[in-house]
């Protein structure tokens, strides 16, 4: 989005470590009218998708999510960085690293705002650490879920330990993946016990 660019070129600063500080229109204090362009402009790049949740962690992505919403016309819900006694029932939980704190949070998202029948879209104000070309390669595997040539849930599937998780041409069910309790080989993290 030309806008966005123009405008992160314009006020957006180059702090120490790489971190790029757009504190000033995106995730601080928020220019709506820009943040209201890039909601339509979401909405432009995914036409024909049946987006019925739009999903975000608190708080910087919050207000995008929102804005964005509209042009959906779906609920947000965000990922809370803490427990309270105010969220009850099952909860979705994992570990996310934060560049800019410096800091891993339990983010946790009630069970019952999410289903293995929504179609969510995940929004927030900024992805750090992405390589150049990364937007080409995430197009070129989304385009291939959907026109079926590729499934990322049918075996073979490796955990973190390299443990065949699921046998060559079997595809996971809804359930199983629902309550995946491991990471595919090549990905970095841990699963909260």
């Amino acid at each position: 989005m030309q806008l966005l660019k123009d405008r992160i070129r314009k006020d957006g600063v180059i702090k120490d470590g790489n971190v790029l500080k757009v504190d000033s229109f995106l995730n601080h204090q928020m220019d709506i009218a820009l943040i209201n362009e890039m909601g339509k402009e979401f909405r432009r790049r995914f036409p024909d998708e049946s987006i019925n949740k739009i999903l975000t962690i608190e708080a910087s992505g919050i207000g995008i999510a929102c804005i964005t919403a509209q042009y959906f016309n779906c609920p947000v819900v965000f990922a809370k960085k803490t427990q309270s006694i105010n969220i009850d029932g099952e909860v979705y939980s994992t570990q996310i690293k934060s560049f800019t704190h410096g800091r891993t949070y339990d983010v946790i998202v009630k069970k019952a705002f999410l289903s293995p029948e929504d179609n969510i879209l995940i929004i927030d104000d900024l992805t750090a650490l992405c390589a150049e070309g990364t937007q080409e390669k995430v197009d070129a595997a989304r385009d291939s879920i959907i026109d079926g040539s590729f499934d990322p849930f049918t075996g073979p599937l490796y955990d973190q330990n390299g443990e065949l998780k699921v046998e060559d041409g079997v595809k996971m069910t809804d359930d199983e993946i629902w309550n995946m309790n491991w990471f595919v080989q090549g990905v970095v993290g841990s699963i909260p016990a």
